[in-house]
C-alpha cells in the first residue's frame, strides 16, 4: 500500500491502511461526551480587497472552567487558504492537520493544487466522516478562507466557507463568524463591514469583532493585555498565506482596547 501511488486523496488511503487513525472511525463508550473535553470557540473571516483576513480568539473552555488560555485555532491549511476550529478542540486540531496532509498529498499525486472549491469540498468531506463523535457531543466546526487562484477579479479572489455538523459546505459572502461567540462576532461584523475593505482595515475589524464577542460570551478571550495573549490574525493574498507578528497584533489589540476605554459600548 505504501509503494503504489494509489488514491490522491490521504484520508481514502488511510481508510485502507489504518481506518482506526481517523478520528470519525475510533468506537466511543455510549452517552454524551461533551464535556470531557476542551473546546474551543470563537473565529472569524473577512473577505477584502485582494485577500481574506481570518481571526480566531486563544480561548479554550471545559465546563466553567478555562481549559487553555493560549490555544491556537487558525492555521494554514496550505499556501493559499486558512482554517479556523471551533467545537472540540483535540480532534478539531487533528481534523486540520489531518487536512493539511490531504492537500499536500493530493498535491505530491496529481502535480497540481486542488481548486479552492475542491479544496473546501474535501474539508466537507472529512467533517461527515466525524458525524457519529458529533452525535456524542464532540462535534468540530471549522471556518475556511482562502485566496482563489481562478478568480476573474483579484479583488474578490478572497472567498469564505462554512459548514454544518453533517459537512454540508456554504459559501459566505463578505464575512463569517463560528463558534459561541460567533452571535456576537458577526452582529458586530454586520454593523461595520463593507466590500472593498483593505487587508489593514479588515483585520482591525476582524479583531474588533472578537473583542464584541468576547465581552458578551464568556468561552470567548479578549485580547489579555497582563499575560501578552492576543488573537491569532492571519491573511491570504496573492502573495500567500501569512501571520502577524505578536507585536502587529498586539499593537492592533492594544488599540481597540484603548480606543473602547473611551467607548466601552464600541
Amino acid at each position: 500500500m505504501f509503494t503504489n501511488a494509489g488514491t490522491s486523496s490521504f484520508t481514502t488511503f488511510l481508510s485502507q491502511v489504518a481506518p482506526e487513525m481517523l478520528p470519525g472511525r475510533r468506537p466511543l463508550p455510549p452517552g454524551m461526551a461533551a464535556d470531557m473535553a476542551p473546546h474551543a470557540t470563537t473565529i472569524v473571516a473577512i473577505s477584502a480587497a485582494g485577500g481574506v483576513v481570518m481571526a480566531g480568539d486563544r480561548r479554550a473552555t471545559m465546563g466553567n472552567l478555562i481549559a487553555q488560555r493560549d490555544i491556537e485555532k487558525v492555521h494554514p491549511a496550505d499556501a493559499y487558504s486558512l482554517v479556523g476550529i471551533a467545537g472540540t478542540a483535540g480532534i478539531g486540531i487533528e481534523l486540520m492537520r489531518l487536512f493539511q496532509v490531504e492537500l499536500e498529498h493530493y498535491e505530491k499525486i496529481e502535480g497540481a493544487m486542488l481548486s479552492l472549491d475542491g479544496k473546501a469540498n474535501r474539508l466537507a468531506s472529512m467533517i461527515r466522516g466525524n458525524l457519529g463523535a458529533a452525535m456524542q457531543g464532540l462535534a468540530v466546526i471549522p471556518l475556511f478562507a482562502g485566496f482563489d487562484l481562478a478568480a476573474k477579479d483579484p479583488a474578490r479572489a478572497g472567498r469564505i466557507f462554512s459548514f454544518d455538523v453533517t459537512g454540508g459546505p456554504y459559501e459566505e459572502t463578505g464575512y463569517d463568524a463560528i463558534g459561541s461567540g460567533s452571535l456576537f462576532a458577526k452582529s458586530a461584523l454586520k454593523k461595520r463591514f463593507r466590500a472593498g475593505l483593505s487587508i489593514d482595515d479588515a483585520t482591525r475589524l476582524a479583531v474588533e469583532a472578537l473583542y464584541d464577542a468576547a465581552d458578551d460570551d464568556t468561552a470567548t478571550g479578549g485580547p489579555d493585555l497582563t499575560r501578552r495573549i492576543y488573537p491569532v490574525v492571519m491573511t491570504a493574498t496573492a502573495e500567500g498565506t501569512h501571520r502577524l507578528t505578536d507585536a502587529q497584533t498586539a499593537s492592533i489589540a492594544e488599540a481597540v482596547v484603548a480606543a473602547r476605554m473611551e467607548n466601552p459600548g464600541g
